[in-house]
């Protein structure tokens, strides 16, 4: 890990309590199903006004055994790859740019990390104050999706500005660095690993966007 990050905590996610406040917010979207690792009492009182909604309470299992496999079926076969992580931390992770990422931003890069993981690719993931405000997902080129996780959250009345971006997998080009850019993104996270690094990380540079490398893809299917 880089040494500038040593000493920043972030409360895992998997430990956090669904609060009221969380559960007003859910109840007021259309949802079916909401699954947690616990609920207050006061969270249950809100969610069970909501007509035919099903709470679950319980730690996901997946991943800790030995069979942590993923299928998908295909045409004449099937697809299979390792499913991420239940833990998603910052081991390895290495700052590329001139600039570091403050501790607001790297706290907002985790959550989008860790978002993004479960983001069908190419995939795209815009965060703000621990919070997702944008989603780019299962597009042909990275920048599409880019485009995409922007447009999604103007469209919900977020602002850009002092986002966070994750990405799946490596850029490509150049191209999602400055779309991020000019929607005001200032830290991204992203594997490393293009024969184009330098391109992008000289593109991180000149916007002034502290850009992360993880070393590992989190490429879903």
């Amino acid at each position: 890990m880089d040494e500038a990050m040593k000493d920043r905590k972030v409360v895992p996610v998997d430990e956090r309590r669904l609060d009221e406040a969380t559960a007003d917010v859910v109840s007021s979207l259309f949802v079916e199903c909401i699954v947690a690792p616990e609920f207050s009492a006061g969270a249950i009182e809100i969610l069970g006004r909501k007509k035919n909604l099903r709470v679950l309470e319980g730690r996901a299992l997946w991943g800790t055994g030995t069979n942590n496999l993923d299928y998908k079926r295909v045409r004449g076969g099937v697809l299979v790859q390792d499913r991420p992580p239940s833990i998603i931390d910052a081991e390895g992770w290495t700052v590329a740019t001139k600039r570091q990422p403050t501790n607001a931003e790297y706290k907002d890069l985790l959550f989008a990390w860790r978002a993004v993981a479960a983001v069908k690719s190419n995939a795209i993931v815009l965060c703000r104050d621990g919070a997702t405000i944008g989603i780019g997902a299962g597009q042909m080129s990275r920048v599409d999706a880019a485009f995409m996780a922007v447009h999604k959250a103007e469209q919900q009345g977020h602002d850009t500005k002092g986002a966070a971006l994750g990405s799946d997998a490596y850029f490509p080009f150049r191209d999602g660095v400055d779309q991020a850019a000019e929607a005001g993104v200032t830290a991204i996270v992203q594997p490393g690993g293009s024969v184009r690094d330098p391109e992008v990380i000289a593109a991180a540079d000149e916007h002034q966007i502290a850009m992360v490398f993880t070393g590992k893809r989190q490429f879903r299917h």
